[in-house]
C-alpha cells in the first residue's frame, strides 16, 4: 500500500518561504497578541450568553430537494478522464515539475486549492472523486462484495502514508515517477472498491475519508434529502458524532501543524541542522517520520486529557470516549485554517503555473486556455504592503478557525450537558488548549523558515 500510496500526494510547498524576510519586519508580535486576545474573549463571551443563541447560531436552513446521484457518476467519469490525459502528460509532456501539469494539478490545484474549497463550501469532492463512476459501471459485472470489518483504520492508515510522502520523500516532484504512482494508486483503489464495494471509498480511501471530514465544516450539506446551508460547522454542531470523524480530525490538525513546524529554522536546530546548508530532504527522512508520529501522538494525548479534566470538573455525565467522539471535529475549522495560511503563498505562484501547464500541457504551443502571453508573477513579494495583507489573511484564517473552533465546542457541550454552566465548565481545558494553540499557530506562522 505505501509503496504505491504517493499517487496523489503533495510534494510539501514552501509557503511563506519568498516572502518570509518581509513579514518578520511586520509588527507580528501585536498581531498575535491581537489575535489570542480576540480567542480568548470568545471563551469569555460564550460563558455568559444565553444557550438559546448559541444555539441558533449553528442553525441550518432547507434550500432544496437534493437527488443528483447520477450526475455525480457523470461528472466522475469527466474527472477521471482528466486524470487520464494528466498521467499520459505526466509520462510524455515536459520534465520540469513547473511546466508539467501532473505535479501542478496534484499537488497545487487538488491539495492546496480543494481542500480549502471543501472545507469552506462543502463536499465537492463527491463531484471530482475520479473512482466513483468507474467503480459503480464495474461493480455491475462483480459479486457481492466482501464484508467490510475494519472500521475506518484502511482509511486512517493511507492518509498517514500520504502524511508521510507529503513530508518525507525527497523527491515527490518528478512528473514521470508521479504518473506511475497516479496510475497504480487508482488501479489500487479500483481494485479495493471492487472488492469490498462502496466502502472503501468512504472508509478505506484515506483523502477521500480527510476531504469528507472536511466536507462537515462547509456551507453546504445535505440532511434528510435537502441541501442546507449554515455557519460554517453547522454540520459540526448538529450532526452525528461518529469515532472515525474524530480521529481523522485529529490527525489533519496534528499533520498540518508539524507540516508548518518542519519548514522552520526552530526545527532545523532541534536536528543539529545549519537552516542556511540544509543538505536536502533525503538526509532527514526518518527524523521526519518520528516528528510527524510525534506531534500527532502529542495532539491526541493533550486533547484527550483536556477533555478527562473537563469531565471530571463537572462530575462526568459521559465516557472519555464519547467524550473525544464528540468533541474531536470541533477541530477541524482551526485545521482548515492551518491549511489556508501554509498554502496562500504557494498556490499564488504555482497557481499561475498551473494555468499556463494546463493551457499548453506538451509545450507544443498551445494556448488551450486562451491565456495569450502570459508571465508568472511574484511581484506581490517584494513590498511591504502585499505581504502584510497575505500575512493578515494567513493570519485571520488561523484565529478565525480557532474561534468557530470555540464556538463549536461550546454548542456541542450544550447538546451533550443540557445546561449552560455545565457546558462552560467543562471547556474550561479545552477553550486554554485552544487559547495555546492560536499562539503557536501565530508564532508559526511568522517564525524563521527555510
Amino acid at each position: 500500500m505505501l509503496s504505491v500510496f504517493p499517487a496523489l500526494a503533495a510534494g510539501r510547498a514552501d509557503a511563506h518561504a519568498s516572502e518570509q524576510s518581509l513579514v518578520l519586519l511586520l509588527p507580528t508580535d501585536v498581531y498575535t497578541g491581537a489575535g489570542v486576545a480576540a480567542v480568548a474573549a470568545t471563551v469569555v463571551l460564550l460563558a455568559v450568553l444565553p444557550a438559546r443563541w448559541v444555539r441558533g447560531v449553528f442553525a441550518s436552513a432547507a434550500l432544496w430537494r437534493w437527488q443528483v446521484g447520477r450526475a455525480k457518476l457523470v461528472t466522475s467519469w469527466l474527472s477521471f478522464l482528466f486524470l487520464v490525459v494528466l498521467i499520459v502528460a505526466g509520462l510524455e509532456g515536459p520534465r520540469d515539475p513547473l511546466a508539467n501539469p501532473l505535479p501542478l494539478v496534484i499537488w497545487t490545484v487538488f491539495w492546496a486549492g480543494l481542500v480549502f474549497v471543501q472545507g469552506l463550501v462543502g463536499d465537492v469532492w463527491s463531484w471530482v472523486n475520479p473512482w466513483r463512476g468507474p467503480v459503480a459501471a464495474a461493480r455491475r459485472f462483480t459479486g457481492r462484495p466482501v464484508r467490510w470489518r475494519f472500521g475506518v483504520w484502511p482509511g486512517v492508515a493511507t492518509f498517514l502514508a500520504f502524511a508521510g510522502f507529503l513530508l518525507a520523500d525527497p523527491a515527490p516532484s518528478d512528473p514521470d515517477r508521479l504518473a506511475v504512482v497516479v496510475g497504480l494508486y487508482w488501479i489500487f483503489t479500483f481494485a479495493m472498491a471492487l472488492v469490498f464495494g462502496p466502502r472503501w471509498l468512504r472508509h478505506g480511501e484515506g483523502l477521500t475519508l480527510a476531504l469528507t471530514a472536511y466536507a462537515r465544516v462547509g456551507l453546504f450539506g445535505r440532511r434528510g434529502g435537502k441541501l442546507r446551508i449554515g455557519l460554517p460547522g453547522w454540520q459540526i454542531a448538529t450532526g452525528r458524532a461518529a469515532p472515525g470523524l474524530a480521529l481523522i480530525s485529529v490527525l489533519l490538525l496534528g499533520t498540518g501543524s508539524f507540516d508548518g513546524v518542519n519548514e522552520t529554522f526552530w526545527w532545523l536546530n532541534r536536528l543539529g541542522l545549519n537552516p542556511f546548508e540544509f543538505p536536502g530532504r533525503s538526509a532527514v527522512v526518518p527524523q521526519t517520520l518520528i516528528g510527524l508520529a510525534v506531534a500527532n501522538a502529542l495532539l491526541l494525548a493533550v486533547l484527550t486529557v483536556s477533555l478527562w479534566i473537563g469531565l471530571r470538573l463537572v462530575g462526568g455525565g459521559m465516557g472519555l470516549r464519547a467524550a473525544f467522539i464528540r468533541f474531536a471535529p470541533t477541530l477541524l475549522p482551526i485545521a482548515l485554517g492551518y491549511h489556508l495560511a501554509h498554502y496562500l503563498t504557494s498556490f499564488l505562484v504555482d497557481g499561475q503555473y498551473s494555468l499556463v501547464a494546463l493551457s499548453d500541457p506538451f509545450l507544443t504551443g498551445a494556448d488551450l486556455l486562451g491565456l495569450g502571453e502570459f508571465y508568472v508573477t511574484t511581484g506581490f513579494f517584494n513590498t511591504t504592503g502585499t505581504v502584510r495583507t497575505i500575512y493578515l489573511t494567513q493570519a485571520g484564517a488561523v484565529v478565525a478557525g480557532h474561534i468557530l473552533a470555540v464556538l463549536l465546542a461550546h454548542a456541542v457541550a450544550l447538546r451533550a450537558f443540557g445546561d449552560s454552566r455545565r457546558a462552560a465548565i467543562s471547556q474550561i481545558p479545552l477553550a486554554l488548549f485552544m487559547i495555546a494553540y492560536t499562539l503557536f499557530g501565530l508564532w508559526l506562522l511568522s517564525s524563521p523558515r527555510f
